[in-house]
């Protein structure tokens, strides 16, 4: 079952669960938190629920693997509230449940009460371990609070003789978020050991907060070093870091080297597509952009399609603009954004008849008011 886990094949993980059940072999606490990962990791919410009353059955709802292994489950599927439960009803819990409980709000957005959590395990005693640390770096990464981040540090400092590579990302990464770069080049030169993770971290931190020239030296210092080989996440860096630079001609030779096969073991996907998309909009080249996210593979989502409607904006185009706004329309019809641009666009070019017949549409399909004419560049 944990082989088929490692596999990344959880539906086969389960199958084997439920053959061994049927088999007359009960559970124990390793073979059920091991199911249960599989659930929530294939997304199987209904067969996790019933591992749930399994669990109660069997006496195993409150062992650490398993109740940490139940609050993700819930979580995953967005249910907080039993998910609390399990844990508030716990007298006795452990690191790993609270571990559980701060990381899943980490990663649905809910920074606030991760750290609410975090600042209530460390008032009862407890030392955080480096789950707690990567969990609640990444919460505070979120906020963007610089302060509460050099506390995480700290924290961490103390918590541990030495930061390992995977905490030290997640500092890299929290530093970024905060707008302190300078912070995260710190950690960053101070690692003995530097994984794909760090270089990314380090090169999506410096393209994304004002200093992507410099994101593109660091790409190139790490080719030249040759101990690690770039993902498909190193190479989104480099093409955001392209296109906040204005580097159009380094951006594309990037990205053709992806889509051509050369860069070994990333294969092209609608991020890489986005951040061309984006790159080539804010140059104005927006016909082009259009036509390369037309040939995609697949269909583009709202957030590329959003993107170029604002490079229309940007640069007056109008007949372009309309066809964007229609695909965005197809895919969002609740979102009144559309029709405030495209109205934006429209009264940009003084083409006031049809500003009046988007705000006539807004108002039949109930779908917002336009107070006025014009808004900010969103660009």
């Amino acid at each position: 079952m944990r082989g088929y886990l490692r596999l990344s094949i959880p539906s086969a993980s389960l199958q084997l669960f439920l053959h061994m059940t049927r088999a007359g072999t009960y559970p124990d606490h390793y073979s059920l938190p091991i199911a249960l990962k599989a659930a929530f990791t294939s997304f199987s919410f209904s067969i996790g629920h019933q591992l749930h009353s399994v669990a109660i059955k069997h006496g195993l709802s409150r062992h650490q693997f398993s109740e940490s292994a139940l609050i993700s489950l819930y979580t995953k599927a967005g249910d907080f509230i039993p998910a609390n439960q399990l844990f508030e009803e716990n007298p006795h819990r452990n690191l790993g449940s609270w571990n559980a409980l701060i990381n899943s709000y980490a990663q649905a957005g809910h920074s606030s009460k991760a750290l609410s959590l975090f600042t209530h395990l460390r008032r009862i005693g407890e030392i955080p371990d480096e789950m707690t640390l990567v969990s609640i770096a990444s919460a505070c990464g979120t906020l963007g609070d610089i302060l509460l981040a050099e506390q995480i540090h700290g924290c961490a400092i103390q918590a541990r003789t030495t930061l390992d590579t995977k905490l030290s990302n997640s500092l890299i990464d929290m530093y970024a978020k905060c707008g302190r770069t300078d912070l995260a080049l710190k950690v960053f030169d101070r690692m003995p050991v530097r994984d794909v993770s760090s270089w990314t971290a380090m090169i999506m931190g410096l393209a994304t907060q004002g200093n992507p020239t410099f994101a593109l030296e660091l790409f190139r210092r790490m080719k030249e070093e040759g101990r690690v080989a770039e993902n498909h996440v190193t190479m989104v860096a480099v093409l955001c870091a392209c296109s906040n630079a204005g580097l159009v001609e380094e951006g594309m030779r990037n990205f053709e080297a992806i889509v051509e096969g050369r860069v070994k073991g990333v294969e092209a996907t609608e991020s890489h597509y986005g951040c061309v998309a984006d790159m080539l909009g804010k140059v104005g080249r927006v016909r082009e952009a259009v036509e390369m996210v037309e040939g995609m593979r697949w269909p583009a989502s709202a957030v590329v399609w959003g993107s170029l409607l604002g490079a229309c904006e940007k640069h007056g185009e109008v007949r372009i603009g309309e066809k964007v706004a229609a695909k965005l329309v197809e895919l969002e019809p609740w979102n009144d954004g559309v029709y405030v641009v495209l109205s934006n666009i429209y009264a940009g070019e003084g083409m006031w008849e049809e500003v009046e017949r988007v705000r006539r549409l807004m108002r039949d399909r109930k779908v917002g008011k336009i107070p006025g004419y014009s808004l900010p560049d969103i660009s």
